[in-house]
Order: C-alpha cells, then sequence, then structure tokens
C-alpha cells in the first residue's frame, strides 16, 4: 500500500433527501431509513418509517445492497458518523433522510472494506474532526469525500475486509464470553443477598412459611412486619425553579435520580456526594425534608427500584422514598431487603410501560422479615464479605473487555491505514 487518495476515489458521497409532515401520505410511500436506524456497525431495523417518494427520487435515493449509512447530524461529536452497511436486510425498496449519508462504492471497491474504513472514521475522530457546529454537529458531504484514504487495491481491500471478518468476530466472540461471566457473577451477588436476608446462610436453620410476597419461608424464630412500623417513611421534594433566589448558596447535598448511576450496581452502600444541591431556603419553602444520615432512600419512578444509604444528612427529590429506621432495624439490612425484593417490587408493584413508577400506597405495604438485631449484623457482614471475591473477579473480567476491545479498534486501525500489512493471496 502507498499513496493517498480522497475518499470520493473510493465511494460516491450522497445526502439523503429531507421527509417533512406533507410527505406522510401520498401514492408512493415507501420505508426509509435515518439516523436513528443506525448505530456503529449496525442496522437497527425495528423502528422504519414510510413517507412519500416520486418514482424520481426513488431513482436517485433508494439504497442497494453494500451502502454504506453515515450519521450526518448527532448532538455530540462522540456519535457523530457512526455507520452501517445496508444488505437489503429487508426486502423491497428503501431510501434514505437528510440526517444520513449514503457512501456508495464505487468501481471494484470492495464494500465490506469501505464499511471497515468507516467505523475506523467513526472510532478514530476521523469524522469527528470535520464536524462542523454548535449543538448540532454535522457532517458535509464535500468534507467526507475530501478525507484521505490510504490507496489500496481491489485485491488488497478484499484481503483485509477478510481478515477484519475473521479476526474481529474472534474477539467479539472472546467479549461476548467475557460479558456472560459478569452476568453469571452478578447473578451470584444478588442471590448472595437473597439468600443472606431469608436467612440461608446459616447452616441448620428450621424454617416456616412467611406471607411476605418476595420471600417464600424465613427462619422460625424470625419476625416479619410491615416496613413502615419498623422504619420512619418519608420522601422529598424539588423547590420550585420559578423562584430563582431559592437556587443560590446551594449548600444541601439533594438525592435526584441523577444518583441511580451510584446505585444500579448494587456494589456501594453509603452515598457521600450528590450531583445537585438545594438550598436552605428553598428547602425552607418545599416540602424537601433533610434526612439524616443512615436513612434508606428507594427510587420509585424512572430508574424505579435502585437504593442505597445516606452517609452523611441528605434531601431527596419527590422520586424518592425514604426510611429511617428505628430500633430493631439495621439500615444496611434493610438495604439488603430492598435489594433482594428488586424484582418483586417491580413485577409486582411497579405501574407503567414505559417509565416504571412504584407508587407511595403499595410503598406503605412493604413487608420485611425482621430478624434479631445481632443477627442482622452477621447477615450483613457475611454477605459483604462474600461480596469482596466476587467484585475482584467482575473488576478483573471489565479490564479484560476493555483490553479486548483497544485490540479490536487498534487492529481495524493499522490494518484499513496500512500499518499492518495483509498478505493478499496470487
Amino acid at each position: 500500500m502507498n499513496g493517498v487518495r480522497p475518499l470520493r476515489a473510493y465511494a460516491e458521497v450522497s445526502l439523503g433527501r429531507q421527509r417533512s409532515p406533507e410527505h406522510a401520505a401520498g401514492p408512493f410511500m415507501v420505508p426509509y431509513l435515518r439516523a436513528a436506524n443506525v448505530t456503529d456497525g449496525k442496522l437497527l431495523l425495528d423502528d422504519v418509517f414510510e413517507m412519500n417518494f416520486t418514482p424520481e427520487e426513488q431513482a436517485v435515493f433508494a439504497l442497494r445492497p453494500g451502502d454504506v449509512l453515515v450519521t450526518e447530524g448527532s448532538g455530540s461529536l462522540r456519535s457523530v458518523g457512526a455507520s452501517a452497511v445496508w444488505n437489503g436486510d429487508l426486502p423491497g425498496l428503501y431510501c434514505f433522510q437528510n440526517t444520513l449519508l449514503r457512501l456508495r462504492p464505487r468501481g471494484d471497491t470492495d464494500p465490506r472494506f469501505l464499511a471497515w474504513w468507516c467505523r475506523y472514521a467513526f472510532a478514530s475522530g476521523e469524522f469527528a474532526s470535520i464536524a462542523t457546529g454548535a449543538n448540532i454537529f454535522h457532517l458535509s458531504a464535500e468534507r467526507v469525500r475530501s478525507l484521505p484514504m490510504v490507496y489500496v487495491t481491489s485485491k488488497q481491500q478484499r484481503s483485509i475486509a477478510e481478515y477484519l471478518d475473521r479476526e474481529t468476530a474472534r474477539i467479539d466472540a472472546l467479549i461476548t464470553a467475557r460479558r456472560q461471566q459478569a452476568d453469571h457473577l452478578r447473578e451470584r451477588w444478588q442471590l448472595v443477598m437473597q439468600h443472606g436476608v431469608a436467612g440461608r446462610l446459616a447452616n441448620s436453620i428450621d424454617f416456616r412459611p412467611t406471607a411476605i410476597p418476595w420471600l417464600m419461608e424465613v427462619p422460625e424464630h424470625w419476625r416479619e412486619a410491615e416496613l413502615k412500623l419498623l422504619a420512619r417513611l418519608g420522601s422529598g421534594h424539588t423547590p420550585s425553579r420559578s423562584h430563582p433566589e431559592w437556587w443560590v448558596d446551594l449548600t444541601i447535598p439533594w438525592i435526584t435520580t441523577g444518583e441511580v448511576a451510584q446505585m444500579r450496581s448494587d456494589d456501594i452502600e453509603f452515598i457521600t456526594a450528590t450531583r445537585e444541591r438545594i438550598s436552605e431556603l428553598g428547602m425552607a419553602n418545599s416540602s424537601a425534608t433533610l434526612h439524616p444520615a443512615g436513612t434508606v432512600v428507594l427510587c420509585r419512578t424512572a430508574s424505579a427500584g435502585y437504593s442505597a444509604i445516606m452517609g452523611i444528612e441528605m434531601a431527596t427529590s419527590q422520586d424518592f422514598a425514604t426510611w429511617t429506621c428505628g430500633p430493631l432495624l439495621r439500615p444496611r439490612f434493610l438495604l439488603l431487603c430492598l435489594r433482594a425484593m428488586r424484582q418483586d417490587l417491580l413485577g409486582r408493584l411497579a405501574m407503567g410501560s414505559t417509565h416504571k413508577t412504584i407508587y407511595m400506597p403499595d410503598i406503605e405495604r412493604i413487608k420485611v422479615p425482621l430478624p434479631p438485631i445481632g443477627e442482622q449484623d452477621a447477615i450483613v457482614e457475611e454477605v459483604w464479605a462474600r461480596h469482596r471475591p466476587l467484585r475482584a473477579a467482575l473488576e478483573a473480567l471489565d479490564h479484560q473487555i476493555k483490553l479486548l476491545r483497544e485490540r479490536r479498534h487498534a487492529l481495524i486501525t493499522a490494518t484499513v491505514t496500512g500499518d499492518l500489512p495483509i498478505s493478499v493471496p496470487a
């Protein structure tokens, strides 16, 4: 490989046709693809719209197998330029919108090589480097046409494409295997929590049936009760945004749905920092409450079911239920209970199809097992002791997955830029 040529030497670059509401009906309704249908290396074809494209438009904007579709615009430089190949994945004629660029291979250009080059250009920032705009970034067809490509003969293109198809498939298989192992470890962690709060981490215990919906039985000597009788139930609020003076001197940590990211893995118990804060004046003029350290919180909207413990005094938005435990219930044991019952909360109590919500009347009826305080402490310590090797194994798998992704990107970059010569059959 030697020399450099502009991308236009390898592909014809075209912008799709804009479709507005007046094209939503007509005699020539045709399915068409838009930016939402294209992600890095994959087409998402479960949500394809139809619009009226005249026969003349169809002749210009119809897709052919081997066409590479590149997202033309995005609100983030990290996502502009994602690409995927149209291989006639669905039967019939399809067109494309002006949120996409179509790169159609010229002459003997190998479509697979062109597709791999586009994925390199996306991952390496080549496409991002030529994007223009402020809030929305766009790729002009002319700038894409001018992007430099190392000269590669058609035979070399085929060899590179076949090599990358084969080697990336191997790497992808390894990544999939590591992810499956990680999923298995996360399932084991869930089982450890469930067995802990069910009293099944100890030996030689007699069990009895329970009225708790998310447990079948508990140790004979345990009690059970509605959570509201063991801990003070509360919630939070959002001070009105129409009063700017309530949003100055923000000193009070304020838990919102932004903190769910910390809770999602179930790897931490305590939250000590929040993305947002509220002021004392805002709290005084709303239903927000300052809860003491040790208060347990449960997200009941949007990302419902996730929980943690306040590490310091905090307030919450109305998206959370809170419990301040009494003398019979430890916060750390309650946290394990809430995490063990998550699937029950979402499956039995959460309402809504798109965004799940657990309403306060249902929260008031939550029941929990109640071991003696000493057993609660012992269960918590045992559960988290079993978590440590699982967490270490998960971190090792995450590191391996990161290295495999880096290897994949380096392999694509080296081959399409000529740094890694690929042998060409005679």
